[in-house]
């Protein structure tokens, strides 16, 4: 059991909360209330409903040329560090467009929209480092990433080992009906 408590907690990370959970459906609040005043509240509900149904269909598009990336990156037998953000990337801004709001579903249309999805990756490189996405998705010679790179030098392949084994059924008279 953790012995960690809100009291442990940074200040910083107190804020990020407190802007998540509290701040944030209230600027969305805000919108909804601002766009059902200039266009009608009928007309106010049918964008948040439609917006589900479109985004739906980009993040589906979007996460298969995500995947598709990813999967070619593992062929190619380099670490897929640029595929994997790209892809959370990509589930974030799907996830984002399925919660109902008009300040999420503009983030999240922006995060499933290429060139926009650009410059967040550059953003969150520029803040985090590529480093720690480098390792997230560098699972090592065993897993097929990195076969032929330049990197073989430095990380030499994995002994690889063939098991044979059997299988035994026994009878357990416990388990008959």
């Amino acid at each position: 059991m953790s012995s960690y408590s809100w009291a442990q907690t940074t200040s910083l990370e107190q804020m990020w909360w407190f802007v998540i959970f509290v701040l944030w459906p209230l600027a969305e609040l805000f919108v909804i209330v601002k766009v059902s005043e200039a266009i009608g509240f009928l007309w106010m509900l049918v964008l948040l409903i439609i917006s589900w149904p479109i985004g739906t269909r980009i993040l589906r598009s979007q996460g298969r040329a995500a995947w598709r990336q990813f999967a070619q990156a593992v062929q190619a037998g380099r670490t897929p560090t640029e595929e994997v953000l790209n892809g959370a990337l990509v589930l974030v801004g799907g996830l984002l467009i399925l919660v109902p709001g008009f300040i999420t579903d503009a983030i999240g249309l922006l995060l499933l929209v290429p060139p926009t999805r650009a410059l967040a990756k550059a953003a969150v490189k520029r803040h985090h480092g590529s480093s720690w996405i480098h390792r997230a998705t560098r699972l090592g010679n065993g897993w097929g990433f990195n076969r032929g790179n330049s990197d073989a030098q430095s990380n030499p392949p994995r002994e690889e080992y063939d098991v044979d084994s059997t299988a035994v059924d026994l009878d357990n008279p416990e388990l008959k009906p």
